[in-house]
């Protein structure tokens, strides 16, 4: 069996807002400048690919705890996975992002260090994630999640459709 390792990436805002019109839980991304990163592709359905938000360290990650939709990265030390606003990407609307520190302002190093370390974390501790994202993703198809986690949660279904519509 070979190995799937995670990539970040980011997502075109234009698709991102395009999603919002349909989903206000859809996350917002950053200004041009900086796009928000996404961890995938952490399952596919029906050739659309599924991205995760990821979220920068903040105090609040150290005190939260592992759910369903919401998994802290080193125990918060290196941010979180949003898995309630994933979002379906279909080819051409997301990038992965290029690791490579060389040449960056020192801000942009420093920002560039901190996505290295959360992919290396990933790749190396977050095996199961990509089964905790299906199972999230099923069990909000299937109305089998409890209420306040159904309600934190994108409607997958609704933004598949409109994926397959901004495509045409």
């Amino acid at each position: 069996m070979v190995k799937e390792y995670y990539k970040l990436a980011t997502v075109n805002s234009e698709y991102c807002d395009y999603l919002r019109e349909f989903d206000y839980r859809v996350s917002y991304n950053a200004n041009k400048k900086k796009l928000r990163p996404f961890v995938g592709v952490l399952f596919e359905i029906d050739k659309i690919k599924y991205f995760a938000p990821l979220s920068s360290p903040k105090p609040k990650h150290l005190r939260m705890k592992n759910k369903i939709d919401f998994y802290k990265l080193d125990n918060g030390k290196l941010g979180a996975i949003n898995f309630n606003n994933m979002i379906p990407v279909i080819e051409g609307e997301y990038y992965i992002i290029d690791m490579n520190v060389k040449g960056l302002k020192r801000g942009e190093k420093q920002y560039k260090i901190l996505l290295s370390n959360q992919l290396r974390w990933l790749n190396r501790y977050g095996k199961s994630l990509r089964e905790n994202a299906l199972d999230l993703y099923n069990k909000k198809v299937e109305n089998r999640l409890p209420k306040k986690i159904n309600e934190r949660c994108c409607d997958f279904k609704l933004l598949e459709e409109k994926c397959r519509e901004y495509k045409k």
